[in-house]
């Protein structure tokens, strides 16, 4: 038992994070499962190989707390999950400045101050991995989701940053990049603008629609999507972007397309921004 891999997962009350503890637990590991209310994660309480511990990730004292007692009971952590965060469907302009600093301190900042709060232990081994729960609203924006679209693509380009940083240190980082899939994130977790725009009604307005509606029925399944990670993370090189999902691959390739299409036809000015070279 002492030499299976030891993972940290935040979030763990529904969606991927639930999903994820019960694969790892059934993968034979050990997990610390965590979540802002611990009694949501009570059909873990009696399994030997699962610490139950509570953590709202924009609480540093709890942060600090709840990796020391991690680490204590197992000896390390292996793999960090950072799955913690929530959506925010608006156009920009219906945006609410509290909404939107309240999603950011979860999605982004709680991300970073967990990650920071592990790598000590990691890099003093040499050894971990990373996983940031992203989406592939990190890599493509859509309209009435500007904000959310802004937390992944932070999450993002922290992420490509520490995994350059932590190459050197035999540390792997991985982004997840799901597309829809059948978790709470469109039920229950979801928040909308409480004043509304008409005039963005044909496109934020469409979106938040079609994400409400289609809730509980879109096609990504969170069990597959946990044994895609559970692959990822027991790959010799492990992938520093996981998407998940035909809907996330599809679209995130289309995009591609497009910028490199777009980039062609500016290369000219794109280039003439330099200084002239010297004859």
């Amino acid at each position: 038992m002492t030499d299976t891999p030891v993972w940290f997962i935040t979030g763990c009350s529904t969606g991927f994070g639930r999903e994820l503890v019960r694969a790892v637990l059934a993968q034979g590991h050990r997990v610390a499962a965590t979540a802002r209310s611990p009694a949501s994660l009570e059909e873990f309480s009696g399994h030997a190989a699962a610490l139950i511990l509570p953590l709202d990730v924009t609480a540093p004292a709890q942060i600090a707390t709840a990796v020391a007692r991690a680490e204590a009971h197992f000896g390390r952590i292996d793999v960090l999950v950072n799955n913690a965060g929530y959506g925010y469907l608006s156009a920009v302009e219906e945006g609410e400045d509290a909404e939107i600093r309240a999603m950011f301190e979860t999605n982004v900042f709680g991300l970073a101050a967990v990650t920071r709060a592990v790598l000590p232990g990691m890099r003093k081994r040499r050894a971990g991995h990373v996983l940031n729960i992203s989406s592939m609203g990190g890599l493509v924006g859509f309209p009435g989701i500007g904000y959310y679209n802004a937390s992944k693509f932070a999450v993002e380009g922290l992420s490509e940053a520490l995994a350059k940083e932590c190459a050197p240190l035999n540390i792997k980082v991985t982004i997840v990049e799901p597309g829809p899939f059948r978790t709470d994130w469109a039920g229950r977790s979801l928040k909308v603008p409480k004043t509304p725009i008409a005039d963005y009604a044909e496109t934020a307005g469409a979106r938040r629609d079609a994400v409400q509606g289609y809730s509980g029925q879109q096609p990504g399944d969170p069990v597959r999507a946990a044994q895609a990670i559970l692959a990822a993370v027991a790959a010799k090189e492990p992938p520093l972007h996981l998407l998940l999902g035909r809907p996330a691959f599809d679209i995130t390739q289309a995009k591609l397309r497009e910028l490199s299409a777009e980039m062609e036809r500016w290369k000219a000015v794109t280039l003439g921004a330099d200084f002239p070279k010297a004859e």
